[in-house]
């Protein structure tokens, strides 16, 4: 238990530099106290005791503004940065280090049974307000930009971007936890440009064609 809780304080120095002092996150840190809440709540679950374990996730929405159902499955160094608005449905399945920012939902997308909400596998970024829904795999370090709606698999080492989310970079290589949140691609803008490249070109040849013909 003091293993991970060093872990679970260890990952937000390590992903924010705003960090200064151990009891500093430990009392301010609203991600990290839904990180903790989530354990204990989870520890209840796992044991039938489902009106104890709803009952401490409701009290813990209410204290860190973080939703997360005691029945998610979160892994270690799990970073919630500041987090409000945070929703984590019930069967979600979270890996090891992986960093959420605030906005996102990881949801389902009806009243379908079973296993109805994403997997996301380790070493994952997801930016502030994307949402990842259904029953979909995030493989591992995929990232998600900020406002991405996502509704299917992304492959590993893959950043996903826009709405519905497309697939902007993938390249095979291991790419770093960081994201550049203020310069993300933008598939539709460089679709756009793909078409005024391929008209003006057929402008080109039409006006060649028409000067071979005066001729």
């Amino acid at each position: 238990m003091w293993s991970v809780i060093k872990q679970d304080l260890d990952v937000v120095f390590d992903q924010d530099p705003a960090a200064r002092n151990k009891w500093e996150v430990i009392l301010t840190y609203s991600g990290l106290h839904a990180i903790w809440f989530h354990r204990l709540a989870h520890v209840f679950f796992k044991r039938r005791l489902y009106f104890v374990a709803r009952v401490i996730s409701q009290w813990s929405r209410f204290v860190t503004g973080i939703e997360i159902h005691p029945g998610a499955t979160i892994g270690r160094r799990v970073f919630i940065d500041h987090g409000m608005g945070v929703v984590i449905g019930e069967t979600c399945e979270i890996g090891d280090n992986v960093t959420i920012f605030q906005g996102v939902t990881l949801g389902g997308t009806g009243k379908e049974k079973g296993k109805r909400h994403p997997t996301i596998e380790s070493n994952v970024l997801i930016a502030a307000g994307a949402k990842v829904l259904g029953s979909i795999t995030v493989r591992e370090h995929a990232k998600i930009g900020a406002g991405s709606v996502v509704l299917r698999d992304v492959p590993e080492n893959s950043t996903v971007v826009g709405i519905p989310g497309r697939i902007v970079v993938q390249d095979g290589v291991r790419l770093s936890n960081q994201l550049d949140h203020s310069n993300l691609p933008d598939p539709v803008l460089e679709k756009f440009k793909q078409l005024e490249k391929e008209i003006r070109e057929l402008k080109e040849e039409l006006h060649e064609a028409k000067k071979g013909a005066s001729l």
